[in-house]
């Protein structure tokens, strides 16, 4: 059998990689957003910012969209490399430790978010 074309497999490996710093960029964002309206407290404790309230809430929302995104990311993944053939990976190489990243990351992203509500 002739070797299949390892790019294919490696388009797939910086897919996941890309949708991973996709979601490290949401869930940072959704912290910076989360923790804005606690800071503007901070800074002139003398204002009411009602207008701001809604600043965890968004900021929540912002990393459970991270945390699923790079979850369903590492899932297609991990789905589209049980298609390929023993002879189309390359030899010696762990699949497993981009597809962990990713549901590492978005089990940190669900914590971030849980501890952000509460």
């Amino acid at each position: 059998m002739p070797d299949s074309d390892p790019r294919v497999f490696f388009a797939a490996e910086r897919t996941l990689l890309a949708w991973i710093r996709t979601a490290l960029g949401l869930i940072g964002l959704g912290f910076v957003v989360a923790k804005f309206g606690l800071f503007l407290r901070l800074v002139r404790p003398d204002v009411n910012y009602l207008s701001h309230a809604w600043s965890g809430v968004i900021g929540v929302a912002l990393a459970l969209l991270g945390a699923t995104s790079v979850a369903i990311a590492s899932w297609q993944h991990h789905r589209f490399c049980r298609t390929l053939g023993p002879h189309e990976l390359p030899p010696r190489y762990r699949i497993g430790p981009g597809q962990w990243l990713g549901f590492g990351v978005a089990v940190v992203g669900v914590v971030l978010a849980v501890a952000m509500a509460v």
